[in-house]
């Protein structure tokens, strides 16, 4: 609740309808739900071939995003406030995933020092109201179901990422990671391949093919021209100056010496980086949004894009000696200072 608190304050700073304002745009998926009416399948198996006719985020992202409003909508939950306040608390929720695979991984204490920088962090800011949150809630919870051991809706979460956004896919390193350190048994895999491979045989069998989507996408990406035109050295570096504003200056301040100890482990192998949790979450993630940075995928709208990816390098500020009170304070001045400086569309 404090994370859906903190995220909504900082919306309504700028209005009451703010929460909502982000999904009212005519670039927005719920733009696009006409064309869905009342034959969600017939829309996804034309999706491919109809996609110039979308709006800019149907466009830009599988079919997924575009039904979870359809199905809102269809359960009488009409206009975009209900949505906003699915996706900011699934977004916010992301926070006790993140919480628990600590715990699980790393420990109780690991997990209680984390958890204050989880929920007050800038990228808040976007999680009220961004459909990149709801994305981050999916797949946080992925990732802690994995730890909890439960294969099968770990696997069926981690599995809807690609069908939400196709930038997701590096984002499997995190939970590779997770399955790294813990180990688990044939019959764990079996269950996570069986739960993973639900969304995808559903769509494939519905007329969606993926990589199809992928191919259109891109087409309609270079034809409309936009972000495909921007400068790409100018985004390599500003993609990830922008990470920074999203964790925050605790996390500028113990990456560096948290990334510096994997020198530590040369001579002892890789196998004893798995006490090192907190270490391969953050490697991982940022790992996945320096694949998409270097691919020049991501030419700006990262305060968005980056949320499924930044909350994991958030437990690096578990390394300081709790409470902290000075670091986080400094995290939530960094909020309140962007959300008065800076203009963004969500």
């Amino acid at each position: 609740m404090a994370g859906v608190g903190w995220a909504v304050v900082l919306a309504v700073s700028d209005g009451g309808g703010a929460l909502a304002r982000p999904l009212d745009a005519p670039t927005e998926y719920p733009a696009g739900l006409a064309a869905v009416g009342g034959d969600p399948s017939g829309w996804l198996r034309t999706f491919t071939a109809e996609l110039y006719r979308y709006p800019t985020h149907v466009r830009g992202h599988p079919p997924l995003p575009t039904l979870v409003f359809w199905a809102l909508h269809a359960a009488g939950l009409h206009g975009t406030v209900w949505a906003a306040l699915l996706i900011i608390g699934v977004g916010a929720s992301s926070a006790v995933a993140i919480a628990l695979t600590l715990k699980v991984l790393a420990g109780e204490q690991v997990a209680r020092r984390a958890l204050p920088f989880l929920v007050l962090s800038p990228l808040a800011l976007w999680i009220a109201t961004s459909m990149d949150a709801f994305f981050l809630g999916v797949g946080a919870w992925g990732v802690a179901f994995l730890a909890l051991r439960r294969p099968v809706i770990g696997g069926l979460l981690l599995g809807a990422l690609p069908y939400l956004s196709y930038g997701l896919l590096p984002l499997l390193a995190v939970p590779s990671a997770v399955l790294w350190i813990t180990r688990p048994q044939v019959r764990f895999w079996i269950a996570m391949a069986a739960g993973f491979a639900v969304i995808p045989v559903a769509f494939t069998l519905a007329g969606f093919w993926w990589p199809d989507g992928v191919h259109a996408t891109l087409d309609t990406y270079l034809v409309s021209g936009g972000s495909a035109r921007r400068s790409y050295w100018y985004f390599l570096v500003a993609d990830i100056a922008v990470l920074g504003i999203l964790t925050g200056p605790v996390v500028a301040y113990v990456l560096p010496s948290l990334l510096k100890r994997v020198t530590v482990f040369r001579g002892k192998g890789l196998k004893a980086l798995r006490d090192e949790p907190v270490l391969l979450l953050a490697a991982a993630a940022l790992l996945a949004v320096l694949s998409l940075d270097v691919a020049g995928v991501t030419k700006g709208e990262v305060e968005r894009i980056w949320l499924p990816f930044a909350a994991w390098l958030l437990p690096a500020a578990s390394v300081l000696r709790a409470p902290a009170r000075g670091w986080l304070s400094a995290q939530v001045l960094t909020a309140l200072l962007v959300q008065a400086l800076v203009l963004s569309e969500w």
